[in-house]
C-alpha cells in the first residue's frame, strides 16, 4: 500500500476521490500507463512532422534561410498561449485540457499535410504550436501528479515514452518515404493511432484541481527567480533540441550528402539515444546526483554537435548525433520535475513559467540556425548551438534548487 497524503493538496471530483489513498498498485500502474500514452502521443504527433521536414522543404521549394522563417510559426504560437496555459490547467484540470488539446493537436497536424504554399505551413505550424503547448503543459502537470503518487523520480521514463515516440515515427517516417506516400496520407495514418491511444486513456487520468493559494500580481511581476534560472537552462537544452528536431535531417541531406532514406538516420540516431537516456535518467539521478548529471549533459550536447561539425561523415555524425541525444535526454524531466514541486506556485503555472523560458530555445534555435546558414553555413550555425551545452554545465553549478 502506498502514502497518498499527498493528495489533499487537490481537491478532486472524480469517480475515484475518495479511493487514491486506498488505490492498490495494479490500479496506480493503470494510470502511470495511460499518462505514458499521452506522452507517447504527443512524441508521435511531433515525430512525424520532423520526419517530413525534408520533403516537405523540397516540395514546397523552400532555401534554408525561408525554412527557418517558417519554423519560426511553431513556437510563436506556443508562445502565444503560455500566459494562458498554466492558468487554463489550473482552473479547469490538467486532464481535461490534456484531452482538448491533444484532440486538436492531432488535427493541426493533419493540416500540416495539405500545405502547397509557405503561408499555409506557417499557419499551419501557428496552430500547431498552440495545441502543443497546451498539451505539454497539462502532461507534465499529470506527470508531476503521478510522480507524487508513487513517491519517487519517474519523470523522466514519461519523457522517455515521448522520446520512443519519436523514435517510432521516424521509423513510421522511414516506410512512409518507402512507400512513396505523402505527407498528409502519412500524417492521417498516425492521427488516427493516437486518437486511439486517447481512446483507450482518458479515464485513467488524474482529475484534479489544486488549492494552492498564490498572490497572482506576484507571479506576474516578479517571477519566482529559481524558476527563471531553471527555464535558462531548459532555453539552452531546448534550443539544441530543437535544432536536432528541426534541422539534423537537413544537415544529413545538405553536409553529410547521405544518400536517399539515409537522410533520416541522424534524427533516427538521436531519437535513440534520448529515449534510452530518459528511461536509464532516473536511476542515474539516483545513484550520482542530479547536479552531476545535469553537468555531463551538457558536456555532451556540446562535444556531440562539434564532432559532427568538424567530422561531417556519416559515421561519426551519426555517433556525435547521439551524443546530444544522451545530452539532453535527462535534463527537461528534471527541470520539470523540480519546477511541478514548487511549494507556493501551482504545478502548471510553475510549469508554464519554466516552459516560457525554455521554449524561447525552440523560438531561437532553428530559425537562428536557418540565417546563420544562408549567412555561412550550415556547419558553422551547428557550432554555434553547440556552444550551449558547455553553458548548461555552468549554470547548472549555480543553481542551488538542484540538489544532489
Amino acid at each position: 500500500m502506498i502514502d497518498l497524503n499527498f493528495i489533499g493538496r487537490f481537491r478532486t471530483k472524480a469517480k475515484y476521490k475518495k479511493t487514491y489513498k486506498d488505490a492498490k498498485i495494479s490500479y496506480l500502474n493503470r494510470i502511470r500507463w495511460a499518462v505514458s500514452m499521452f506522452y507517447f502521443g504527443m512524441g508521435l504527433c511531433f515525430a512525424t512532422w520532423a520526419s517530413r521536414i525534408p520533403d516537405i522543404k523540397t516540395a514546397l521549394h523552400l532555401s534554408d534561410g525561408h525554412l527557418g522563417t517558417i519554423l519560426f510559426a511553431l513556437p510563436m504560437g506556443q508562445l502565444v498561449i503560455m500566459p494562458l496555459s498554466g492558468k487554463l490547467v489550473t482552473k479547469f484540470g490538467s486532464h481535461r485540457i490534456l484531452i482538448f488539446s491533444l484532440l486538436f493537436y492531432v488535427f493541426s497536424l493533419t493540416n500540416l499535410g495539405l500545405a502547397t504554399q509557405a503561408w499555409q505551413l506557417s499557419l499551419g505550424l501557428f496552430v500547431f504550436g498552440i495545441f502543443g503547448n497546451l498539451a505539454n503543459i497539462s502532461v507534465n502537470t499529470q506527470g508531476v501528479y503521478t510522480e507524487e503518487l508513487f513517491k519517487k523520480t519517474i519523470m523522466s521514463s514519461f519523457h522517455g515514452m515521448w522520446s520512443l515516440a519519436g523514435f517510432t515515427g521516424a521509423l513510421v517516417g522511414l516506410g512512409m518515404l518507402a512507400l512513396e506516400l505523402t505527407p498528409y496520407q502519412h500524417f492521417l495514418i498516425v492521427a488516427s493511432i493516437v486518437l486511439l491511444m486517447i481512446g483507450f486513456n482518458f479515464k485513467f487520468l488524474i482529475k484534479a484541481k489544486e488549492t494552492i493559494q498564490t498572490e497572482k500580481k506576484k507571479l506576474f511581476t516578479k517571477p519566482d527567480s529559481a524558476l527563471i534560472f531553471l527555464g535558462i537552462i531548459g532555453f539552452c537544452c531546448m534550443a539544441s533540441e530543437g535544432v536536432m528536431f528541426d534541422w539534423s535531417g537537413v544537415y544529413f541531406k545538405d553536409v553529410i550528402k547521405a544518400p536517399g532514406p539515409l537522410v533520416i538516420l541522424g534524427y533516427t540516431s538521436f531519437m535513440i539515444m534520448m529515449a534510452s537516456g530518459r528511461f536509464f535518467g532516473d536511476g542515474l539521478s539516483h545513484k550520482f546526483g542530479r547536479k552531476k548529471v545535469m553537468q555531463i549533459s551538457g558536456c555532451m550536447i556540446s562535444v556531440g554537435l562539434f564532432t559532427a561539425v568538424f567530422f561531417p561523415f556519416i559515421i561519426p555524425s551519426t555517433i556525435a548525433f547521439m551524443f546530444v541525444g544522451l545530452g539532453v535526454s535527462t535534463i527537461i524531466p528534471t527541470l520539470y520535475s523540480i519546477a511541478g514541486k514548487h511549494p507556493t506556485i501551482p504545478t502548471g503555472e510553475a510549469l508554464t513559467i519554466v516552459s516560457s523560458v525554455s521554449f524561447l530555445g525552440f523560438l531561437m534555435g532553428p530559425p537562428i540556425i536557418g540565417y546563420i546558414a544562408e549567412a555561412f553555413s550550415l556547419r558553422f550555425s551547428f557550432a554555434f548551438i553547440g556552444i550551449f551545452g558547455f553553458f548548461i554545465a555552468l549554470m547548472v553549478t549555480k543553481i542551488k534548487a538542484i540538489q544532489d
